[in-house]
């Protein structure tokens, strides 16, 4: 197994550049595993392939005005910090640039240009890693909020208009430096029509953060260094996938970072409650313990989402099934179409 057997091409004209006006109406690629067949409907379908006792399981993590602008005190050379995960009070790990001229000792000042009253926040740089990772401790990290910007993935140059479009509805626990993607189609009549057709719902977190923006650079994947990310699984939450289970239904994890928090809850057997850092990197050969199906979107060539949804579908179906969506041209990427893989 390679990196490269991940690769595709893509035009940069099918990368989405702004979410649909209506979230459910994107389109569906619905992927059966059993005869590796695909239909091409809308994303509101999804109902037609749930049944009554299903589990649909989502990550309800929120992104965080995560892109903080700031100033050199020394020189007044703009800076710009992507936070990445907090690893305690003050203290960040995070994406700075330009990398070279931030390094150890480097105290950054962020205030908005137009507060004159002496407002705003210290940063000093304590320590440096690989690339452009610093960690950075803060003078109060509860005004970051304040002075933050929505992220956005580098292939996005379209401003956004409204920030809560890179959010999902259900969003609730702040910690994520980019977007559960796949929960972005879901809207609040299609959770009615989910409930009213006897479909189950539960919330899970996994805060996404630094390996969204890392691409796989080394030949075998295997060798990739998995970001950690923190994930939280609840008891009730643990007791919903057993019983389903147990009763021979579907569990449909809604995004591949929940795939990764429920199977990283279920490596003894059975799910059990979690609260912890996930480093699972599940790659081709992985046996799923709890994912029966899965809704996504579609992903980077060459990325570790890519290869996530190989290991559960094939790594040749999928590949077919994205040159399909090429081919009909779906909208690729965080704002883009969805896939159901059954």
């Amino acid at each position: 197994m390679k990196t490269s057997d991940f690769n595709y091409q893509l035009s940069p004209e099918l990368i989405a550049q702004t979410p649909l006006k209506q979230r459910d109406q994107s389109r569906l690629m619905v992927l059966h595993r059993d005869g590796n067949s695909i239909e091409h409907r809308k994303f509101h379908d999804i109902l037609d392939y749930l049944e009554r006792g299903d589990l649909m399981v989502f990550n309800n993590s929120r992104v965080i005005p995560a892109r903080i602008i700031g100033q050199k005190q020394n020189d007044q050379t703009r800076t710009e910090i992507l936070l990445l995960r907090r690893l305690e009070n003050n203290v960040w790990e995070a994406l700075v640039k330009p990398a070279r001229k931030l390094t150890v000792g480097v105290q950054i000042r962020i205030a908005d240009v137009y507060e004159s009253s002496g407002a705003g926040i210290d940063a000093n740089i304590i320590s440096q890693q690989e690339g452009s990772i610093r960690t950075i401790r803060f003078s109060d990290d509860s005004l970051l909020e304040k002075y933050g910007r929505t992220p956005l993935p580098p292939y996005i140059h379209t401003p956004l208009e409204n920030p809560e479009r890179y959010q999902t509805i259900y969003a609730e626990e702040k910690g994520s430096v980019a977007a559960p993607t796949a929960g972005l189609h879901f809207t609040s009549r299609l959770f009615e029509d989910l409930h009213e057709n006897g479909i189950q719902t539960t919330f899970v977190t996994l805060h996404i953060g630094l390996d969204t923006f890392q691409p796989v650079r080394v030949d075998n994947p295997a060798r990739h260094p998995i970001h950690k990310e923190y994930g939280l699984l609840n008891a009730a939450a643990a007791r919903m996938i057993n019983r389903t289970k147990e009763l021979g239904k579907k569990i449909v994890a809604v995004g591949t970072s929940t795939v990764r928090l429920v199977e990283a809850a279920a490596q003894s057997g059975k799910t059990q409650p979690f609260a912890g850092w996930v480093d699972l990197f599940i790659l081709p050969g992985y046996q799923f313990r709890v994912t029966d199906a899965m809704v996504t979107n579609l992903h980077l060539p060459k990325s570790t989402l890519l290869m996530l949804v190989s290991a559960f579908a094939g790594r040749d179906f999928i590949l077919q099934a994205y040159e399909q969506a090429k081919s009909q041209n779906y909208r690729f990427y965080s704002f883009g179409d969805a896939m159901l893989i059954l």
